[in-house]
This record gives C-alpha cells, sequence and structure tokens, in this order.
C-alpha cells in the first residue's frame, strides 16, 4: 500500500498507523480520512496483525481539520470534498468516524499531543486511549460557531458522562493529559519520554497472550451495550460461550495456562 499522509508499518503483530504531515500538525482533511480508512480496513483484514495502534507524528496527534484544504473559506469545504457529505446516509456516516468500532481488533490511539476537533473525535472511536501528560487535548467547536460534530456529543458522554461531556463542549476549554485521565476521557496519561515504550509494551502484551477471537468478540460485545437490555446482553453473551469452548483458542489459553507457557492462539 502506499500513501502519501499516513505511515503503515506492521512488526509483532502491531499495525501502526501515523498521521504523517507534521507540518500541518496532522490537520485532517479528505485525503488524510480516506488514507486512514483504507489502512484501519488493511489492518482489520490481515491475520498477521492483532493489535492496531494509531497516532500522529511531530508535536500532534491531530489538531483538527485543515482549513488550508479549502484555502481558509469554510463555505469552501463541502465543494472540496468528492462530493457532498450526507449525513442521512449510512456510508458516509461509518466512513467518516464511526467506522473504529467495527473493525475487528483493538484500536489504541496514542495521543502524542494536540487533539482537537475532528482528531479528538477519531480518538473517541478508537477502543483505548493512552495520552502524553503533555498532550493539549480540546473539543473546540463552540469557539468555532460549530455544533459537536460526528456524534461527538454522543461518544464523548459515553466515555466521560453528561457532566464532563457538557463542561468540554460548551466551553471548549482546553485540557492537559493528567485531567482527561481523571475524567475518563483516556485510559492512562503517560510521562511524554514514555509513552510510546508504555504504549507499546501494553499492545505487545495483547498480541501475544489475548486470543484474537476473544478479544473480536468481546469489543463487539461493549460497544454494542448501549443498544441493548441486560437481558439481551446475557442473552447474546449466552450465545457465544458454547461456541467458544468449542473454538481452539480455547484449549490453547487452557493449556498454555497450565503448562505456564505463551499461548500460540489461531482463532480470528
Amino acid at each position: 500500500m502506499r500513501f502519501e499522509t499516513i505511515l503503515y508499518d506492521v512488526k509483532d503483530r502491531i499495525a501502526t498507523i501515523t498521521l504523517n504531515r507534521p507540518e500541518h500538525m496532522n490537520t485532517w482533511n479528505d485525503q488524510v480520512a480516506t488514507e486512514v480508512y483504507e489502512a484501519m480496513q488493511a489492518a482489520g483484514s490481515d491475520n498477521g496483525v492483532r493489535v492496531i495502534v494509531f497516532t500522529g507524528a511531530g508535536k500532534a496527534f491531530c489538531a483538527g481539520g485543515d482549513i488550508h484544504s479549502f484555502g481558509g473559506d469554510p463555505a469552501a469545504l463541502m465543494t472540496k470534498l468528492p462530493r457532498p457529505f450526507d449525513m442521512r446516509k449510512r456510508a458516509d456516516w461509518q466512513t467518516r468516524c464511526s467506522y473504529y468500532p467495527a473493525i475487528p481488533k483493538p484500536v489504541i490511539a496514542m495521543l502524542n499531543g494536540a487533539t482537537v476537533g475532528i482528531g479528538l473525535i477519531h480518538a473517541l472511536f478508537c477502543d483505548i486511549r493512552f495520552a502524553s501528560e503533555d498532550a493539549t487535548i480540546t473539543t473546540a467547536f463552540a469557539r468555532r460557531g460549530l455544533s459537536a460534530e460526528y456524534g461527538m456529543a454522543w461518544i464523548l458522554a459515553r466515555h466521560v458522562g453528561q457532566a464532563h461531556a457538557l463542561d468540554l463542549l460548551l466551553s471548549g476549554r482546553k485540557i492537559k493529559g493528567r485531567e482527561a485521565e481523571r475524567m475518563g476521557l483516556v485510559n492512562r496519561a503517560i510521562a511524554a519520554d514514555k509513552l510510546v515504550e508504555e504504549t507499546y509494551a501494553y499492545a505487545r502484551d495483547m498480541a501475544e497472550h489475548c486470543s484474537p477471537r476473544s478479544m473480536r468478540i468481546m469489543k463487539e460485545q461493549v460497544w454494542e451495550v448501549p443498544f441493548q437490555t441486560p437481558h439481551e446482553a446475557v442473552m447474546y453473551a449466552g450465545l457465544d460461550m458454547p461456541i467458544a469452548n468449542q473454538c481452539d483458542d480455547y484449549k490453547e489459553g487452557m493449556a498454555s495456562f497450565l503448562e505456564k507457557r505463551k499461548p500460540n492462539f489461531t482463532d480470528y
């Protein structure tokens, strides 16, 4: 695969997708959106990949939308896209921001710096977020005369609760990694010089010790929670339990535990 705005690498069964426009603070435009989507789909379908890390080059994860891609004129934004974005079309919605939950592998957002607006939305739709303590995080929309775009109100409130979501959206204020961790917006805030090391140690541990099938099923279960009653959640879990018990990964997981060795999982 050849990309112009991102980097794609696979090592130790971890795919790394890096926004690679550091001179523009990795701001988001339509080409970036297309390439990230294609890379995520490739990683999701590659049996050699078990975990995905999503990050940015340089000082930013993603500092929001690229105003230069439409000449600095907000009214020109829609005309610069291949066709107008239609919120009523399911395909548009799924390929803009919310497709990460459908990727059958854990997606870890490593927020190395500024995470703003649409950059924050993409991070929120990932499964896990590790942030530098120095990272600046903001919704920004209220300070640009915009609303909470691409489902941000829903996903932000899901992660941090209504009170914190309203605070961050209505004020548009900036927070740092530690406050984001206290809110539950990120899983961990890590010293900047340790962020890469600790993120990849976590990702490698998952890739080496966790069943790909188990991670896929449990990811689906967690993301489906808002749409299920407790009864439905128990019922659907019960439907998979006899299937899991017949899978090779269950046998390997139990054998490796009893034999005190690393597992060799093969099910997807």
